[in-house]
């Protein structure tokens, strides 16, 4: 789940949708998913709603993201204290299965009755339901990567779950969790704030985020390097297309007195940039020049910059990286 700091990161005021050619026809789903009742019978029930509203596999398959994210919510209780895995003993292959399947579909009934869940429940639901529209949709389990302290981490760790779905015959990266809201650790409990940049994400984008048990997307590999080192990215840099061009790694090696070069894609001179110091004020980028199609700028690293350098368009978090002093 992600982890909001408390002024600045994931503040989502409006619903900014990351593929262009989709924006009007994902607003218009949205509009039609947002009068749904917040409760039904069944997931079939459901289903069957989606079906008769919707006719093409992406707006059923946004659908079922849209309403899941608007009415299910992260259970940062079950989160801090998780149940016991449940075990259970078995005679045959068939009886294995047919009891994994058992405690699956409770996880999907209690998910979809309560409205309370965490990544495995919101998973879980979204494969049921787009079975039922007839879609195709995986579960995959890996790494998530969502505080300062990830950039640089020495091993990867199984703790998040999201989907894939087969939408005309492309594989979509879907992450229903992430799009439903976010915990406020100012307000010490999750706030219900709904973003569409995990549905259809830019690969690009979701594995800076994301890293699959497997290591691997669609049979290619995926460098755990990359995922480990690299900078921290946030939701406002999906919604912009603020691709970070430099540095090239999220850990940065420098020395009092040394200039260290940023460029970032698609941010443009007039825009309000700035990074905090060590006091929390904000240092606003002065030195800013235009380079293909974004801005290079430099930064001098000195000791009123702490462990951890920021940037910010606006009131936005965009990337962060690990200063380590030479």
């Amino acid at each position: 789940m992600i982890i909001k700091k408390i002024t600045v990161i994931f503040l989502l005021l409006n619903f900014v949708f990351i593929n262009s050619s989709y924006s009007q026809k994902d607003s218009d789903v949205d509009r039609i998913v947002l009068k749904y009742p917040k409760h039904f019978s069944s997931t079939e029930d459901l289903a069957e709603r989606i079906q008769k509203d919707f006719t093409s596999e992406h707006d059923k398959a946004r659908a079922i993201y849209s309403w899941i994210a608007f009415n299910v919510k992260y259970d940062y209780a079950v989160y801090l204290n998780p149940p016991r895995t449940q075990g259970f003993s078995y005679s045959t292959e068939a009886e294995k299965q047919r009891k994994i399947q058992q405690i699956n579909d409770k996880l999907i009934e209690k998910s979809f009755s309560s409205q309370k869940a965490v990544c495995e429940g919101f998973t879980a639901l979204y494969q049921h339901l787009s079975g039922l529209v007839g879609l195709k949709s995986e579960i995959i389990r890996g790494d998530s990567k969502i505080r300062l302290a990830d950039i640089g981490r020495k091993k990867l760790s199984s703790n998040h779950a999201w989907n894939i779905v087969l939408i005309d015959e492309k594989w979509r990266l879907i992450d229903v969790t992430w799009g439903q809201g976010y915990y406020d650790n100012s307000k010490g409990k999750m706030v219900n704030d709904f973003t569409s940049i995990y549905f259809d994400t830019d690969p690009e984008y979701f594995f800076a985020k994301h890293f699959p048990d497997s290591g691997s997307y669609l049979g290619n590999r995926l460098s755990k390097e990359d995922f480990l080192n690299g900078p921290l990215i946030y939701n406002k840099t999906i919604e912009g297309d603020y691709k970070i061009k430099a540095p090239d790694s999220g850990i940065v090696e420098a020395k009092y007195g040394d200039k260290i070069t940023f460029e970032i894609k698609n941010v443009s001179k007039s825009d309000l940039l700035f990074y905090l110091n060590k006091k929390n004020q904000p240092v606003k980028i002065q030195n800013s020049k235009a380079k293909r199609g974004g801005i290079e700028f430099d930064i001098t690293y000195d000791k009123n910059i702490s462990d951890y350098i920021t940037i910010y368009l606006d009131t936005f978090s965009i990337v962060s990286f690990k200063i380590i002093p030479k």
